[in-house]
């Protein structure tokens, strides 16, 4: 058996942690399905029904992750040899913009989609506050960074890549020279390219390009 059981559907957020599990060279199996049909007794390991799960076979015993930040840094740590994990000064921006990504970034893209409006005066209990702040934000620290930690990529690029990349692709976020600029880097990874073609071959078999 694998170190790991993987669970996705290859159009969807399980693309991001398939990219973690080539940058960390997992030991990992995948059980790839669609929407349509659940493998039997998945809700039991995600009670949420969704995708990317993860199924960590440790010893005598399974832990089961599932959100794609959390998966993807439970990798980094599982594989620290890599050299995925941030260090004493890449730290705090690591863990600020993986979850800024996961957080306020997802979730004011998702806004946008849906014609979610929220009124001016209520952009602080909404959380992300405004599509236009958040890219404002991730915009001038990828001016004057190469990666999220700082100058050096680290595991929390897979997650914050990954939505830079989506982005610019489908366009619900604008294509500014730096987003550009960091996508490109993203990309160019030997593990991206591997992990995608994976993707790529599930969704051209299943008819979905």
């Amino acid at each position: 058996m694998a170190e790991f059981t993987f669970y996705t559907v290859a159009m969807s957020r399980g693309q991001i942690s398939r990219w973690a599990l080539h940058e960390a060279g997992a030991d990992y199996e995948q059980i790839a399905f669609d929407w349509a049909k659940r493998p039997d007794g998945f809700a039991d390991i995600n009670p949420m029904n969704k995708v990317p799960t993860l199924v960590h076979h440790h010893g005598d015993h399974d832990h089961v992750i599932s959100e794609a930040a959390a998966i993807n840094h439970y990798l980094a740590e599982t594989h620290p040899d890599k050299g995925l994990l941030p260090d004493a000064h890449e730290r705090a921006s690591y863990f600020r913009w993986l979850f800024f990504a996961a957080g306020p970034l997802e979730q004011a893209v998702i806004a946008k989609a849906m014609d979610w409006e929220v009124p001016e005066e209520r952009t602080a209990m909404a959380g992300f506050g405004s599509l236009e702040k958040t890219l404002s934000a991730m915009d001038g620290w990828l001016s004057e960074n190469d990666f999220a930690a700082g100058n050096r990529f680290t595991m929390a690029d897979t997650y914050v890549g990954s939505q830079f990349i989506w982005g610019l692709r489908f366009g619900s976020i604008p294509a500014t020279p730096a987003f550009e600029a960091y996508v490109a880097r993203c990309t160019d990874r030997a593990a991206y390219k591997e992990a995608t073609a994976i993707d790529q071959r599930l969704i051209e078999a299943a008819g979905e390009t």
